[in-house]
């Protein structure tokens, strides 16, 4: 590790870049008038801008986009995952959030994973269920023909698309890729991994996409699809039945909700986690930004400590409320927030923080006939493991007449199971990792039960959307644990620091990692907080000095991969910024 200098001058030059303003900026912000698509792939925000120029709305485009990232990033989802889809109609006032998990299969009991859940297996595949959350969504608000919807990300399968230097290097490190004959065939046809340049085809995914075109999510959850998908998990050692696919189903629901010094942020309510950086807001909200500049080891610490109180938070309370009764009007309550910034030390880090009592903050009492968890039960494991890294990929879009889209969708880990499923061309998820084996936890599986996410979509509007209130931000990113935590700086980079997207986005970033709370279980026991190396040495010193177990990264080594929009208050022109630490990219019209 080089000797890092902590005078105004390095402060100065690590500052200085060719679109900074306030921030730093490699990349300027897109500007659009009417219409802007960002995504992790290029191509894939390209056909979701052409599906806008064709007359089609944010849904729409989000329908092509959710489908063109199979062929063009497929590390990072497939419609063998799941996700979230948050849908904002501005004629309409609403905003709402269709629920495309899928559960455990109804045999995945937990005897069955005495040895712990495997990454790349058939029995790590969950119901993938973001099918019927886009389909959902277009029969719901789209304008134009599914097939319609379709065409760009059928060509992508058919004509391919170049392997980016990303995907070569990730794909390389996973062996299943290259050994499972039908994986094989799409990301190793000559014998080996593909290399930088290369073209990727999957024509059978192709067909596959035309046979939703034409018959819509039965092909998938009863038709042709799911035979073939049920065949080889059967073959394969997998879990999966008909009956799975059979009873799925997407949920709509409410979003969740809290203000931020005068404006409203919605997230997705569990089985999502995004309640998490509703939390943190809550308790950043309680100082003032203008005392805890940006970048600064004070205003880092603060976060940082919020994250934790959080996180706490999130592991007594959070699995699928179907089953599971959560206090979310407490947690989300601001006396809430004030009660538990109590912990918080503006000099030093606390001791690990343990959950709060956020039933005494709600106004009724615990169902008993569902799980529940109070104070101190948060059932963690102390089982020491190596947190696997996570995949996802979030995507966003605004059209012309002010509808949004919000949407993050997965396969859990980079590849998920590294396996195509037969002869569907579907890369399938291995979202089962998320479950706990530890019977004490929240999470514990259940078969037939939605596991716990953390994609959280964020739109944050100048008011409710439901009195008229107006879009400013749509935002998100991949990264598992991280992501809440990526967006916490995201949206006080624009609100409360003045930053431009692109600024907010590329500016130097870190992550907190929080012993025995991982998604993924079994929970490791790393407590770090990550930093770019652009942060000054000052801060750094200043954080360590705190208490913080600081690991210094590389300048953009720092997690996840936001995508956001912006929607100017006045004009309502579009200003959109992808992430320069992955393949991203900002499409506008």
């Amino acid at each position: 590790m080089p000797v890092r200098s902590s005078s105004d001058s390095d402060h100065h030059m690590k500052n200085r870049t060719p679109h900074g303003e306030r921030g730093q900026s490699y990349r300027p912000v897109r500007m659009g008038g009417k219409g802007a698509v960002v995504a992790n792939h290029p191509l894939a925000a390209q056909a979701g801008l052409q599906t806008l120029m064709r007359g089609g709305n944010a849904v729409d485009a989000a329908v092509t986009v959710g489908f063109a990232l199979g062929p063009a990033e497929p590390q990072g989802s497939s419609i063998g995952g799941d996700g979230f889809v948050m849908v904002h109609m501005r004629d309409r006032k609403l905003v709402q959030v269709a629920n495309g998990t899928g559960a455990a299969p109804l045999s995945a009991t937990p005897d069955r994973f005495g040895k712990g859940i495997p990454q790349t297996h058939a029995t790590a595949i969950s119901v993938p269920g973001i099918v019927d959350a886009l389909l959902s969504a277009h029969e719901k608000y789209g304008i134009l023909p599914l097939a319609t919807c379709l065409e760009p990300a059928i060509e992508l399968c058919e004509d391919g698309v170049p392997v980016s230097h990303f995907q070569a290097t990730s794909a390389a490190k996973y062996n299943v890729l290259m050994t499972a004959p039908t994986s094989a065939a799409v990301f190793a046809p000559n014998g080996r991994p593909l290399k930088p340049g290369e073209i990727r085809r999957n024509p059978d995914l192709a067909h596959t996409y035309r046979l939703i075109a034409e018959h819509g999510r039965d092909a998938f959850y009863k038709g042709e699809i799911a035979r073939e998908m049920v065949r080889f998990s059967e073959q394969s050692g997998g879990l999966l039945s008909m009956e799975d696919f059979k009873r799925h189903r997407v949920r709509w629901d409410d979003p969740i909700s809290t203000t931020y010094r005068g404006r409203t942020v919605y997230e997705a309510p569990p089985n999502s986690t995004g309640h998490v950086l509703l939390q943190e807001l809550n308790l950043f909200e309680q100082v003032d930004p203008a005392k805890y500049p940006y970048l600064s080891a004070e205003s880092i610490h603060m976060m940082v400590e919020a994250k934790r109180l959080a996180f706490a938070d999130r592991e007594a309370y959070i699995a699928d409320p179907e089953f599971v009764d959560i206090p979310m009007e407490g947690l989300l309550s601001k006396e809430y927030a004030a009660n538990r910034f109590a912990n918080i030390h503006a000099e030093r880090a606390m001791p690990e923080p343990v959950p709060g009592d956020a039933w005494a903050f709600q106004d009724r009492v615990p169902d008993e006939t569902k799980r529940f968890y109070r104070r101190g039960q948060s059932g963690q494991s102390h089982q020491p493991a190596t947190s696997a890294g996570n995949e996802t990929t979030h995507f966003c879009v605004v059209d012309r007449w002010g509808n949004s889209v919000g949407e993050l969708q997965s396969i859990q880990t980079m590849f998920g199971s590294c396996l195509i499923a037969g002869s569907t061309g579907i890369l399938m998820n291995n979202r089962m990792t998320y479950w706990h084996i530890d019977e004490n936890h929240i999470n514990h599986l259940r078969p037939g039960q939605r596991v716990r996410h953390t994609m959280n979509p964020v739109m944050v509007f100048s008011a409710p959307a439901e009195v008229g209130g107006d879009l400013e931000l749509v935002c998100g990113t991949p990264g598992g644990d991280t992501q809440v935590q990526t967006n916490l700086q995201v949206v006080t980079g624009v609100f409360d620091y003045g930053l431009n997207v692109a600024e907010a986005i590329e500016g130097p970033r870190w992550t907190h990692f929080q012993a025995r709370t991982d998604s993924t279980y079994p929970h490791a026991e790393r407590d770090e907080l990550s930093i770019e190396d652009r942060v000054p040495g000052e801060t750094v010193d200043q954080l360590r000095s705190r208490g913080h177990n600081v690991k210094v990264v590389g300048d953009f080594e720092g997690n996840g991969s936001e995508g956001a929009i912006r929607v100017h208050p006045e004009s309502r022109s579009l200003m959109a910024a992808s992430d320069p630490r992955r393949d991203g990219d900002a499409a506008v019209w």
